[in-house]
């Protein structure tokens, strides 16, 4: 399975937004943004499927992938593109109720995380906080770029950082493999989502750009995402 291109996975909270949602989500891919992730937990399921299916008549509009973070069965239900799970859910059961096409994700925190993942029903891991994230103040431990290199060494997946990621701080993500970047509240929150999408897209595609000529990990070591 390749991961939308461009490797930007934009993570959806309506507490924070300043704007109704389906406002930022279509700023957001009119702005480049190829990957949305639903994570609204805090509803109920039913909810949160006539959310997903609102967001898709958005996403579907510039062929953007929809995913929604949480249970497998509201995603199969709301005809999500895939499903990310929780550090420890079970991968093989959500493959096997979403099939072969669908995108499957899962949070991971450490290297020793990762290691007996099979690549064949993973399609990436998510790894943060890479970075201090206004969004959950606090959270940790965060990693680093040290430490997310150990991920990106251990595992056979594409890993999407997470976590305090801003346009000024891409560079070191993906110089040490990195295949992606996810956000959530620097775009939720923002007076011009469109902008912030559009500033963080420059600054990935410059970082591998950067990394590319001299072996660039994630374009080279997983050569699917």
């Amino acid at each position: 399975m390749r991961l939308p291109d461009p490797p930007l996975l934009l993570v959806t909270d309506r507490a924070q937004t300043r704007y109704p949602l389906l406002d930022v989500v279509a700023a957001s891919c009119a702005a480049g943004c190829r990957w949305i992730s639903l994570r609204e937990k805090n509803l109920p399921a039913a909810n949160q499927i006539e959310l997903a299916r609102a967001l898709r008549q958005v996403t579907g509009r510039h062929a953007a992938r929809l995913t929604l973070h949480g249970s497998p069965a509201t995603a199969h239900n709301a005809g999500a593109d895939g499903v990310h799970l929780a550090a420890g859910g079970d991968v093989v059961a959500a493959r096997k109720l979403l099939g072969a096409d669908a995108l499957i994700g899962l949070s991971v925190h450490a290297a020793g995380e990762v290691a007996d993942l099979n690549a064949g029903i993973v399609d990436y891991v998510i790894a943060g906080p890479v970075y201090p994230t206004a969004s959950k103040p606090g959270y940790g431990p965060v990693l680093g770029a040290n430490e997310l290199a150990q991920i990106v060494r251990a595992t056979p997946v594409p890993v999407i950082a997470i976590g305090g990621v801003t346009p000024e701080n891409i560079m070191p993500l993906v110089m040490v493999g990195a295949a992606g970047i996810a956000v959530m509240g620097s775009v939720m929150r923002a007076e011009n989502p469109g902008q912030a999408v559009t500033a963080l897209l420059a600054a990935l595609a410059a970082a591998r750009a950067s990394a590319s000529p001299i072996g660039g990990d994630a374009l080279v070591r997983h050569p699917h995402a």
